[in-house]
C-alpha cells in the first residue's frame, strides 16, 4: 500500500500541473470508487495537499475531494479523458480539454466528495504530520505510555503519527535498534527520543526514492528503490550484524527485524 512517501510524490507531481482549470464532467466505472463525484461540477481545483494517506483536492467554495490510493492507486493529470487507460476508475474532465485521473488496476482506491467543516472530524483520529512542529519527542513519548500495544503496531495505527505504515515502520525500528513486539509504553524516553529521529530520516530518505519510484500509476513496487535494511528480507543476512532477518505476523501484516540488533 502506497504510505506517505508515495503519497507525497503524487501531489508533489499534481502540484506541478497547476494552474487547474473548471471540473466540466466526471465519471466512474464502479458505484463503490466515488461517492459525490458529481458534486465536484462546477467547481475548480484550488489546491493539492495531503494528510496521512490521503490526498486533498481542494475546490473553489471550500469542498474538498478525498482519495485514498489504497494498494495500486495513482492520481495523474492527463491531456484528455480519451486517452485514458483501461485501469482508470473515475475521472475528472477539465474545461481546458485534461482529465485527472485515478488509475488503479486492483480497483481498490476510493474518492469521496466533502465540505471544509466536516475536515476536522474526518481526520481527528490522525496523529501529526511526522515533519510538523507538533511531531516532537515528547510527543511521540506521551503517545506511547498511553498504550500497550507492541511499538510497531502503535506506529501503525496513525494516531502517534499520520502517514507511517509497514515498510517504514519496520525500517524505523531497525535502525532505533528496538524489537517491534516490545510493548510501547516501556520503552524509554530516551529509545523513543531516537525513534522519533530515524523515523524522519527514514521518511526523508523514502520521499527521496518515491519521486523516482511511484512514477507509474500502479506500478510501483513497494520500496522499489528505498534501500531496505531489514523489510521483506527474511532469512537474509542483517546489514549491520549478519544475523540472519526474521519475519513474525503482527495485526494481519509481515513484520521483519533482526533479532540480534533489535532488542
Amino acid at each position: 500500500m502506497p504510505e506517505l512517501p508515495e503519497v507525497e510524490s503524487v501531489v508533489l507531481r499534481l502540484r506541478q500541473t497547476a494552474p487547474w482549470a473548471k471540473i466540466v464532467a466526471c465519471g466512474q466505472f464502479r458505484s463503490t470508487t466515488a461517492r459525490g463525484l458529481k458534486r465536484a461540477l462546477g467547481h475548480t481545483v484550488d489546491a493539492v495537499d495531503r494528510r496521512g494517506k490521503n490526498i486533498l483536492l481542494r475546490l473553489s467554495g471550500g469542498a474538498f475531494l478525498r482519495i485514498h490510493l489504497k494498494m495500486t492507486g495513482g492520481l495523474n493529470v492527463i491531456p484528455g479523458v480519451n486517452l485514458r487507460q483501461s485501469t482508470v476508475r473515475a475521472w475528472l474532465t477539465l474545461e481546458d480539454g485534461r482529465a485527472i485521473v485515478l488509475n488503479d488496476p486492483r480497483a481498490l482506491g476510493r474518492i469521496s466528495f466533502h465540505h471544509a467543516r466536516e475536515e476536522r472530524s474526518l481526520f481527528a483520529r490522525l496523529g501529526p504530520e511526522p515533519f510538523s512542529e507538533a511531531f516532537t519527542p515528547e510527543h511521540l513519548i506521551a503517545a506511547a505510555r498511553r498504550t500497550a500495544k507492541p511499538v510497531k503496531i502503535f506506529l501503525m495505527d496513525q494516531r502517534a503519527v499520520a502517514g507511517l505504515g509497514n515498510i517504514y515502520a519496520a525500517e524505523a525500528l531497525f535502525h532505533a535498534r528496538i524489537h517491534p513486539a516490545a510493548p510501547a509504553r516501556q520503552l524509554s524516553a530516551k529509545k523513543l527520543a531516537v525513534l522519533h529521529r530515524v523515523i524522519r530520516d527514514v521518511l526523508e530518505l523514502a520521499l527521496r526514492s518515491a519521486s523516482v519510484a511511484y512514477e507509474d500509476p500502479g506500478g510501483f513496487a513497494e520500496a522499489e528503490d528505498f534501500p531496505v535494511a531489514v523489510y521483506g528480507r527474511e532469512g537474509e543476512p542483517c546489514p549491520r550484524c549478519a544475523a540472519r532477518v526474521r519475519r513474525i505476523a503482527q495485526g494481519g501484516r509481515s513484520t521483519y527485524y533482526c533479532p540480534k540488533c533489535q532488542k
